[in-house]
């Protein structure tokens, strides 16, 4: 069957992700390859000392985003879809979106990057024994119980981004078990009932004296697909009445766990780094760890088994700030550069910095850090006088930076934990520049470093998977299915560390962390 006729008979699958810079929607067909796209750029805006975006913002830009990818379809194929075997919604994960029983939201929405949560992650870590991270939803919700906020006894429900896009194209209050873990802690599949239990009457305490599990979406794993597009739904989502209702929608499920799909990495000792706006390593664990870290977070795959998160809020930002001032220089100097030109050249010139940087240390910090204890951000960097200052070493510091607060967070898996992984896959926007940033990371956690054909479709791509799976993943296991469905020819580099870089990032690293402390001081 070609691929017109795929479109017309639904045999297509759409994966549509929120990243913190772009929407972005791609559809596969059942081979697995992309053969449409779509995407929608937009910022969080810092309101009021919280980092948010509008409801505008999330239904107009997911509205943009589906209607380039129709565009796509239609210039590619002379058609514009009608319907698909099955989609999914994936999101940048936790933060906070609280809702009254009419649906109203009661505050703007709390992204991920917000670092106002301090209290209650550090009280319920300890409460549970377990590391809860500022940026989960119940850190949100316990802190604006702790600080007595006013939209409290109105809430009805809370969710995450990708959650509620999920229900409003289908009226279904769910989300996948990866998404529901960055929401509250799994067990079994399902949120914790023995810390629900410790919890509760530390609320009643609070004056909070309501079911909590109430509020929070139902748990599905991956492959569980009850909810359908609703006429209301087929019209938000495309408002000129094309698409038609009852598409399969699978469960949503965060940015980690579609990375981990887009990187085959569910199989315990595998492992992701997914670098864009923020950047994040998960290692499939064999067992559970034996100490909880604040650097740490433990998470689930799609299908439920135990993940440890190092997640960090600051990546790419600041390195594609630096690449915009260098192409604004290449125009005024009379030679503008296409822009992939520019990373290409800058990127790569970096290879030929000295393993160490030369005595040059980043700093990537746009917004606070805690993997690096920085409660604040501020970009900076130094350099030592008697070091060799150049544009190689000053980018590959750049680039170093961008993954150093992960090698911290990642050192405590490895030397703490005695954490063993036999495949570490990159995959994001970092990774599009071929052989560099990979390179740089294999040196800097002394691991082989793969990346796939798909690496720059990244988890919108592994979303339209999980909604194939969802289709038609004939009772095999996700990672059966991953396996021998999807990735059985999928072509890929590898790369292995480089014993000088290795021994270069490590002194980088050691600069890095001796300067922290002015760092601290600049956030102030």
């Amino acid at each position: 069957m070609d691929i017109k006729k795929k479109i017309q008979h639904g045999k297509t699958y759409l994966g549509i992700e929120f990243g913190s810079t772009r929407i972005k929607a791609v559809l596969i067909d059942d081979t697995f390859a992309p053969i449409a796209s779509g995407s929608h750029d937009w910022e969080n805006r810092y309101e009021n000392g919280i980092w948010t975006y509008s409801l505008d913002d999330i239904i107009g830009g997911l509205q943009d985003c589906y209607a380039r990818l129709s565009a796509d379809v239609k210039s590619k194929f002379g058609i514009v879809p009608e319907t698909y075997g099955a989609m999914g919604i994936s999101g940048m994960m936790h933060g906070y979106m609280a809702f009254d029983k009419d649906d109203n939201l009661l505050v703007p929405f709390r992204t991920w990057r917000n670092t106002m949560t301090d209290r209650a992650a550090a009280e319920l870590s300890e409460l549970f024994k377990f590391n809860i991270p500022q940026r989960w939803s119940i850190a949100h919700l316990y802190q604006a119980i702790l600080n007595k906020e006013e939209h409290v006894p109105k809430i009805a429900h809370i969710n995450t981004l990708a959650g509620y896009i999920h229900y409003r194209l289908t009226g279904d209050r769910s989300v996948g078990v990866g998404e529901a873990s960055g929401i509250f802690p799994i067990d079994k599949g399902q949120y914790n009932k023995e810390y629900i239990e410790k919890l509760t009457p530390v609320l009643k305490e609070k004056g909070f004296d309501r079911d909590i599990t109430e509020m929070l979406p139902a748990v599905l794993t991956a492959g569980q697909a009850d909810a359908f597009l609703t006429y209301e739904g087929a019209r938000l989502l495309d408002p000129t009445g094309t698409l038609k209702p009852g598409v399969k929608l699978c469960p949503p499920e965060g940015d980690a766990g579609t990375g981990m799909v887009a990187t085959n990495s569910v199989l315990p000792e595998t492992g992701n780094v997914s670098a864009g706006t923020s950047i994040f390593a998960m290692l499939v664990l064999e067992k559970p760890m034996s100490g909880y870290y604040p650097e740490i977070d433990v998470v689930t795959t799609p299908d439920g088994s135990p993940v440890a998160m190092v997640h960090c809020n600051n990546c790419c930002s600041e390195l594609d700030a630096w690449v915009n001032m260098f192409g604004e220089f290449a125009a005024l100097s009379g030679n503008p550069m296409d822009k992939s030109a520019l990373y290409e050249t800058l990127y790569k010139n970096a290879l030929n910095g000295a393993p160490d940087c030369g005595g040059t240390v980043a700093y990537n910090f746009l917004s606070g850090e805690p993997v690096a204890g920085a409660e604040n951000g501020r970009p900076m960097y130094f350099r030592t006088p008697d070091g060799s200052f150049n544009l190689a070493n000053f980018f590959r510091a750049q680039l170093y930076s961008s993954m150093a607060a992960l090698k911290l967070g990642m050192d405590i898996l490895f030397e703490n934990e005695k954490v063993s992984v036999k495949k570490i896959t990159g995959h994001g926007g970092l990774f599009k520049v071929e052989g560099v940033a990979q390179q740089f990371l294999a040196d800097g956690l002394n691991s082989a470093v793969s990346v796939m054909k798909t690496a720059g479709e990244g988890g919108a791509w592994g979303m339209a998977v999980l909604a194939a799976y969802a289709a038609f993943g004939n009772g095999k296991t996700l990672p059966e299915f991953l396996e021998t469905d999807v990735f059985a020819s999928m072509e890929s580099t590898t790369v292995s560390p480089d014993k000088e870089g290795s021994a270069g990032f490590a002194k980088f690293i050691e600069n890095y962390k001796n300067g922290l402390s002015a760092e601290y001081a600049a956030a102030k």
